[in-house]
């Protein structure tokens, strides 16, 4: 069974994104049936381009981290402390296929404690499949791209958000902003590779950097609380700046 790509006329994306070790890893999950047809684009990231398909009728999402041209620096500094990597060794391929591992746990976990997501399906090497947050093969917008008929109800929704994964699945996602939300019905968090556990060394900076980037984005949309009121009240602490 061979691995049909549709929609990658494009020589620098089949450059960059298939290679050998990517195609290899590909064929492994069409033939455990994860997936049938990889369909065409639904976005291209700074570390990874992800594709539309689908199994069994329904579609998915699938993430193939750049294994050329993935920013090598960039992906340590945020597994640096992260004790459940502890053992990776520092050569890229290796690094990346710790990150795609690290998203898909991440996931994982902000499932369990009930954030809306996209549902982790499975990871192998470079590639993370997920459920597809879309309507047909549209995805869903990000919410930088959304007229909001209620601002101030979203604003509320996230901040609950950033609460519960930091309470429930203590998680800080470490790069929220509205490019890393998705909007239907309510906020979906995407992006979660980078995403850090509460007991990492940068995770409260972390942290208040994303409270901050939901308040600039809200701040001319409706009435926001304070940055450390909010980064007080998610963590418990009494400070003036993490």
């Amino acid at each position: 069974m061979g691995v049909r790509i549709k929609d990658t006329n494009d020589l620098k994306v089949r450059e960059d994104v298939f290679d050998d070790v990517t195609l290899l890893a590909l064929y492994k999950l069409v033939h455990k049936k994860w997936f049938s047809v990889l369909g065409g684009s639904i976005s291209t990231g700074k570390e990874a381009n992800v594709f539309y398909a689908e199994r069994d009728g329904v579609g998915v999402a699938i993430k193939i981290y750049r294994i050329r041209t993935a920013n090598f620096t960039t992906m340590s500094s945020y597994i640096a402390g992260d004790r459940r990597f502890s053992h990776v060794k520092k050569a890229k391929k290796e690094l990346i296929f710790a990150w795609t591992k690290k998203e898909f746990s991440n996931l994982v976990r902000a499932r369990d404690a009930g954030i809306a997501v996209p549902e982790p399906l499975v990871w192998d090497r470079n590639i993370l499949i997920m459920s597809f947050l879309g309507d047909g093969e549209i995805p869903y917008p990000q919410l930088r791209n959304v007229e909001l008929e209620d601002p101030a109800g979203t604003y509320a929704q996230i901040l609950g958000t950033i609460d519960t994964l930091y309470k429930k699945a203590e998680l800080v996602h470490a790069d929220l902003s509205e490019f890393n939300i998705l909007y239907s019905d309510k906020p979906y968090l995407i992006d979660m590779g980078q995403s850090v556990t509460r007991d990492h060394p940068r995770a409260l900076p972390f942290l208040m950097r994303d409270i901050r980037n939901v308040n600039r984005f809200f701040k001319n949309r409706c009435d926001i609380r304070n940055d450390v009121e909010i980064f007080n009240a998610v963590t418990g602490l009494d400070t003036a700046e993490p």
